[in-house]
């Protein structure tokens, strides 16, 4: 008898559910409908009226959106950020602090104000006019590409480059202007990995002597089992608190970029 009494609330509760949802999705398709607001609209057509060059620029258009992520993370300021911020927190010697949602977050305002420059570029010779149905997709795109070659000349080493013309044997190119785009990003990405492990190396020192010469302490003391990273670890977090840590690093990575 009280199991059927449970199923019969739940399955009342359920009911009750259903009508709230069914009746909120009304009310707000038909407040769509009376406001007739201009909301952007895709249509997909298959069989027979379909252009196959449409459809194809529809599946180009889902791709480059897919990508997006991947442009975002390699084509800007992002990789040498996250990588310098994950050696800060390893170096300091705190596992999971700050955690990968912070670190990432915070990587990502930072590559805002370094791409600034280069975003407000690209939105007023490209995005705006695209938008205002000024220039063509193509031409969107080609400005769109200069405005991040733009920011990836600057970052990228000649030797990174001349790596991929000595792989595939073609003759070098005249000016980094010149690259094709499918040589510049990798070399862009091999340049940044390499700035960030330098800056990583940096910031391992001070923290690296400070864990020797608490081993030292230890080890002096007669204190073998005692594990030195559980000694210095406070050390570790009130030099970092006392030099104004953040600061410094930050401030370290924002002029590399210039």
């Amino acid at each position: 008898m009280g199991k059927d009494t449970r199923v019969t609330t739940k399955a009342g509760s359920l009911a009750k559910f259903t009508t709230l949802l069914v009746t909120i999705l009304g009310g707000f398709f038909a407040f769509s409908a009376q406001a007739q607001t201009n909301l952007p609209g895709i249509a997909v057509n298959f069989g027979q009226g379909a252009d196959l060059v449409d459809t194809l620029e529809v599946l180009g258009l889902f791709t480059v959106l897919t990508l997006a992520p991947a442009v975002l993370i390699l084509c800007t300021c992002f990789t040498r950020i996250i990588v310098v911020l994950s050696f800060m927190r390893q170096a300091i010697g705190t596992q999971n602090l700050p955690p990968n949602q912070l670190l990432i977050g915070f990587a990502l305002f930072l590559s805002i104000f370094v791409m600034q420059p280069t975003g407000k570029l690209i939105w007023e010779q490209a995005v705006n006019p695209y938008m205002e149905r000024k220039i063509s997709t193509a031409v969107a795109v080609d400005r769109i590409e200069i405005g991040l070659r733009g920011f990836m000349n600057k970052q990228t080493r000649k030797a990174d480059i001349q790596l991929f013309y000595d792989v595939t044997g073609e003759p070098a190119a005249n000016s980094i202007d010149e690259v094709p785009i499918h040589y510049l990003i990798p070399a862009f990405i091999i340049s940044e990995l390499k700035t960030a492990f330098q800056i990583g190396f940096l910031l391992y020192i001070p923290f690296l002597i400070l864990d020797m010469v608490v081993a030292s302490v230890l080890m002096a003391m007669g204190m073998m089992m005692l594990p030195p990273v559980v000694v210095s670890l406070p050390f570790k977090l009130l030099l970092f608190v006392l030099v104004d840590g953040w600061q410094l690093v930050t401030g370290s990575i924002l002029r590399s970029f210039h």
